[in-house]
């Protein structure tokens, strides 16, 4: 994940904060719940290129021969099978 965890819970804290002060959230329940909730849902999201770069070097474990070889480059491999599932699952990095 590119953010801390504190980090991320910070920036939670801080948009509810903002949002609120300027009149562009009504809260209805207390501003520790939404932050809470939103701090999960960034973290999700950031974790979603951290899982799809796991998966791709699994992926890659069936090429180990011919990388160390020399026969396919890594990053070139990696970014390729990178582009493809990021368009096969529609997803925003």
């Amino acid at each position: 994940m590119k953010l801390s965890k504190a980090r991320v819970a910070h920036l939670s804290k801080l948009l509810v904060e903002r949002l609120t002060a300027r009149g562009s959230l009504a809260l209805t329940g207390p501003p520790q719940a939404l932050a809470a909730v939103l701090e999960q849902t960034i973290t999700d999201e950031l974790m979603v290129e951290d899982r799809l770069n796991a998966e791709i070097r699994t992926l890659m474990k069936a090429y180990e021969r011919e990388i160390e070889s020399g026969q396919v480059d890594y990053q070139k491999m990696f970014t390729m099978i990178k582009s493809k599932l990021v368009r096969d699952r529609n997803l925003v990095l």
